[in-house]
């Protein structure tokens, strides 16, 4: 097929697509602020119906020539970029984003929101603190000690508390580089010791204002342009309450010992966490059930109801939809979890199921032990659910699928959902495998997912830090973790091509795309974490003086992301 033929095929697609009635949606905007309709085209700030217009000789051009250079894979300390990319630093681990606060730790999940519509070069970032390594963050090396928990301070713990959770800072591009603009308003930090309150009516554990958030992996943002953090292994800061074959609770202690000096409930984590850009207020929404929440993307359908898909990232757990009954409601309605070897969306309902009623005293236990609800309705074991995004141009829903060695799937893959009927509300679906990891396409342990204004998909791996480039394991020809592309278009469309490369043990997280589509930002996540010795870390990115390796957040620019970018620039 030529790449006219393959242009073409895809404005049919389009034209089909808007003549099923797919609902315009907008959340968790890869594109940047708000998704574009589906069966509109964008190239920077122009839209235009593609029914309307012809492709131009130029633009055929450009699809004819657009090159990728797919990236030989490297275990090299750096972060590398295929031809027509460079990056710069916006902010780093410790940075100061105003006289009161500096930036967290491992930041993960990115998103920007322009204060100017009309202005995509000035806004707000929000970034996530997904969790600590307490050998830099408070001066803590588990390996000292046969009994390190009989060791630990509150200083230490205290500074560990504050480096999880978020920060918003205001970013602006001033001569092609993206800074951090000191000491504005906005700039502030959400942590672990700081009050949010519960979207339910409810208490749980007597509380409706519960300490702080952790664990924050990736997100979204809403409809009402405010973000979304989700909280991931929260077990391991203060615990699991775990329950036997008679209902009787027992507390698993965590990892971090964080309960040892204060004893917060386990039930206060494993939400879904919304901020307000404004003034950095936050809510928990109890009704997304709780999990090990990778992230949480959103639709808003025509009646204003939301749509909200979720996933739990752990071995043989489940996939989550969310469907208000209510505008604008992250409250109101049913949370339903997937079976997809039937195509089906059960309700957790404690109303309407049986065996929940059974089990769980009231609709708020449902929603606390979602995990054991859903697999008392017969939800399907995923091999660790993660990011999930929306192809804007034919409405199918991606899960990235990272792994699940326990059932020797080493190298993961992305499932594809096709809502019935194209309805985003819809309880039936087809289930597919869009692509598989492993070797023969190149790429392994999926992660993080974003599509761009050409409909490319854009996908980070999360290999283990313990597992790379090691000859005793799978991975050790893919070396470090990478970014990729899988192109719509052209001579390369459905490849997946290898454009960035992470320094030592690190993963490439949150990629995000500025509104104009000219800049990638991306999170460089744990770097050096195999680092025993803080005298001799396994990475020094960013290659401060100092020589300590620190999470940051880049701004990824070229040639390359423009063009990529702008495939459905339209001229009449």
């Amino acid at each position: 097929m030529n790449n006219i033929e393959v242009v073409l095929n895809s404005i049919k697609d389009i034209v089909e697509y808007n003549r099923r009635k797919f609902i315009t949606f907008v959340g968790k905007a890869s594109l940047g602020t708000v998704l574009i309709p589906p069966f509109l085209v964008s190239c920077g700030s122009t839209t235009t119906p593609i029914t309307d217009k012809k492709l131009s000789k130029n633009t055929l051009e450009r699809l004819k020539n657009l090159r990728l250079e797919s990236m030989v894979a490297s275990d090299k300390d750096d972060l590398l970029l295929t031809n027509g990319l460079s990056y710069h630093t916006i902010i780093k681990w410790g940075d100061k984003i105003s006289d009161q606060d500096t930036f967290g730790f491992n930041n993960d999940f990115t998103c920007f929101i322009p204060l100017d519509e009309n202005n995509p070069k000035d806004g707000l970032l929000w970034v996530n603190h997904e969790y600590i390594n307490p050998l830099f963050v408070s001066d803590f090396n588990y390996r000292d000690y046969e009994n390190p928990q009989l060791h630990r301070t509150k200083e230490q713990v205290d500074q560990e508390m504050y480096n999880v959770g978020g920060s918003i800072v205001r970013i602006r591009e001033e001569n092609g580089q993206w800074k951090v603009v000191q000491n504005d308003p906005h700039n502030r930090r959400i942590t672990a010791k700081t009050p949010i309150q519960l979207n339910w009516d409810t208490p749980i554990k007597g509380k409706s204002t519960i300490i702080g958030t952790n664990s924050n992996c990736s997100g979204g943002i809403t409809p009402w342009k405010t973000f979304l953090t989700c909280e991931e292994n929260y077990d391991g800061f203060f615990g699991e309450t775990t329950y036997d074959a008679n209902n009787i609770p027992t507390h698993r202690p965590s990892s971090y010992g964080w309960e040892k000096f204060y004893s917060y409930p386990p039930e206060h984590y494993g939400w879904v966490v919304e901020v307000n850009p404004k003034d950095g207020t936050a809510q928990k929404h109890i009704a997304l059930g709780r999990f090990a929440h990778e992230c949480c993307t959103l639709y808003e359908l025509a009646d204003k109801r939301v749509v909200a898909y979720t996933g739990d990232d752990k071995n043989d757990e489940h996939l989550y939809k969310f469907i208000s009954s209510k505008p604008g409601s992250l409250k109101e309605g049913t949370l339903y979890v997937a079976d997809t070897e039937n195509g089906k969306w059960l309700p957790l309902d404690w109303e309407t199921q049986t065996v929940l009623k059974a089990k769980f005293k009231d609709q708020t236990e449902v929603l606390i032990r979602a995990r054991e609800a859903a697999k008392l309705v017969g939800a399907t074991a995923l091999n660790r659910p993660e990011d999930i995004e929306i192809d804007p141009i034919t409405g199918n829903i991606f899960i990235t699928l990272t792994n699940n060695k326990g059932k020797n799937d080493f190298h993961g893959s992305i499932l594809k959902i096709e809502e019935t009927d194209g309805a985003f509300d819809a309880l039936t679906f087809k289930a597919s495998t869009y692509k598989a990891g492993g070797e023969e396409n190149g790429f392994s342990c999926p992660d993080n997912l974003a599509f761009d204004m050409s409909g490319n998909l854009w996908i980070t791996s999360d290999m283990s830090g313990s597992a790379m480039n090691r000859a005793d394991e799978p991975y050790m020809s893919f070396k470090n973790n990478s970014l990729f592309v899988i192109p719509r278009y052209g001579k390369d469309a459905g490849k997946v091509i290898r454009v960035a490369s992470a320094p030592r043990d690190a993963e490439l997280t949150g990629p995000w795309f500025s509104p104009d589509g000219k800049t990638l930002f991306l999170s460089v996540q744990h770097p050096g974490e195999q680092t025993k010795d803080i005298r001799n870390p396994t990475s020094k990115f960013p290659f401060d003086k100092d020589g300590i390796p620190k999470p940051s957040v880049v701004a990824i620019t070229g040639d390359l992301i423009e063009k990529m970018n702008c495939l459905h620039q339209i001229e009449g």
